[in-house]
């Protein structure tokens, strides 16, 4: 399955690249219409990739609207489709098998980038539905489109897309435990991943808010991945005619042809580790697409004990090291550092001073001696009026001499006021038996 993956990057950045891939972009959102995260989790606002065709799909002479046609059974949940003819036919045994002709046009068909909500919500809904419903329709399982019939029937027949994303997210259990360690994968080529979907369109009772949501189609994995997990995203190749054949309006109809799309991907792919903060819907961070031994992770302690390694002993290749020559010049051995070209800092060597500290160039102006005055004699200096010590005059002496009490080391007159306590008989004072 595919339930979590990343896309950090812009819209713009995104349509340029399709476009370098002969994937013409007619029409792409702003930067700020869909949510840019490391950590895509279902519920989010993505970019698909399709034809600009209607919202009720290319070709649909036959689609069952549930706002326009009455007759056709209504559905509350996601999930429960009402039967369209393509079902009646099939279950009746009858098959529709219906002859596209291709478009004379087709370079006159449009294409466009559009903001999405991941969990598909089918056109027939009444109700929004709650979060765990919509999670059982972020993937659709490829051998689940074989059949004419299911919820995916009328999608896959006119409203086919592609889901753009840097890379997905996949949990490795450990045997004999419950830890799950989260893995990232990749194009080895660092390309966009160009997933398989399914696209719809719904409004709610009530409301004539429009609103477009999408599913991620899976199959096997493939020998990469068979160690992480049994399936995996259908990724088609960027600019190649399997992708101008899935969104191709004028196949209106499910064939073989389109089926033998989904199938696992066969170029090559790059899995690691990567930091377990990702398994937190609501976080997000550039480093969840870094390998956790990646020394390029800054949140991976073993590279900070590793740095200060290296700073502590830095290697230094002599051979690309450049070697300036000086002279003395001056007093105390100052000398003049060449300096490299276009530093016009002016800057002398001291080798008092610390490393890569320019010490300021010497003023050219010689300090002047200062005559020494009067006052500046030790002997001859005046005593500082503040250290003048005045000795009180006999007149000056008070006639009547404070008396300072003396404080217990034991005692802080803390008692309350009031008569004190009698001594009960035979009692006495502690110190009356120090006395005798």
């Amino acid at each position: 399955m595919c339930g979590r993956y990343a896309l950090g990057i812009r819209a713009t950045f995104i349509r340029h690249q399709l476009q370098q891939h002969d994937m013409p972009v007619d029409e792409a959102p702003e930067d700020d219409d869909f949510r840019q995260s490391f950590n895509f989790a279902p519920g989010y606002h993505g970019l698909v990739y399709r034809a600009d065709v209607p919202d009720h799909g290319a070709n649909s002479d036959d689609h069952v609207d549930a706002e326009s046609d009455v007759d056709a059974p209504a559905a509350d949940k996601v999930g429960e489709q009402p039967d369209t003819p393509d079902d009646r036919g099939t279950r009746n045994g009858l098959h529709n098998d219906v002859v596209h002709k291709p478009s004379e046009k087709s370079h006159d068909v449009r294409y466009k980038l559009q903001s999405m909500k991941w969990g598909l919500v089918p056109f027939w809904t009444k109700r929004n539905p709650d979060y765990g419903s919509m999670l059982k329709t972020i993937n659709a399982r490829d051998d689940s489109l074989m059949e004419n019939r299911g919820m995916w029937n009328t999608m896959k027949q006119k409203k086919r897309c592609i889901v753009v994303a840097q890379g997905f997210y996949e949990w490795l259990k450990k045997p004999g435990g419950r830890e799950k360690v989260p893995h990232y994968v990749k194009r080895s080529d660092e390309q966009l991943m160009c997933f398989a979907g399914l696209w719809d369109c719904v409004k709610f009772e009530g409301s004539e808010e429009k609103l477009y949501t999408y599913t991620i189609i899976t199959t096997d994995s493939n020998t990469q991945l068979k160690f992480l997990h049994d399936r995996m995203p259908v990724i088609l190749e960027n600019g190649s005619d399997e992708i101008r054949t899935w969104l191709d309006p004028a196949r209106s109809s499910w064939s073989k042809e389109l089926q033998s799309l989904l199938k696992p991907f066969p170029g090559q792919l790059e899995c690691y580790p990567v930091s377990k903060d990702v398994g937190k819907v609501g976080n997000n961070s550039p480093s969840f697409i870094i390998p956790v031994a990646s020394s390029e992770n800054k949140n991976n302690i073993a590279n900070f004990f590793s740095n200060s390694t290296g700073m502590s002993k830095p290697d230094q290749d002599k051979s690309s090291m450049t070697f300036i020559k000086t002279e003395p010049q001056g007093r105390h051995g100052i000398k003049d550092v060449q300096l490299d070209e276009g530093d016009p800092r002016p800057t002398v060597d001291e080798p008092r001073s610390e490393d890569n500290a320019p010490v300021p160039v010497e003023s050219k102006y010689p300090p002047t001696k200062r005559k020494l005055s009067q006052t500046d004699d030790p002997s001859k200096a005046q005593p500082s009026p503040k250290a003048t010590k005045v000795e009180p005059q006999s007149s000056d002496v008070p006639t009547e001499v404070i008396s300072r009490k003396t404080r217990s080391a034991t005692f802080n007159g803390s008692a309350a006021k009031g008569s004190p306590a009698k001594a009960s008989g035979g009692s006495q004072r502690i110190t009356n038996f120090f006395n005798k």
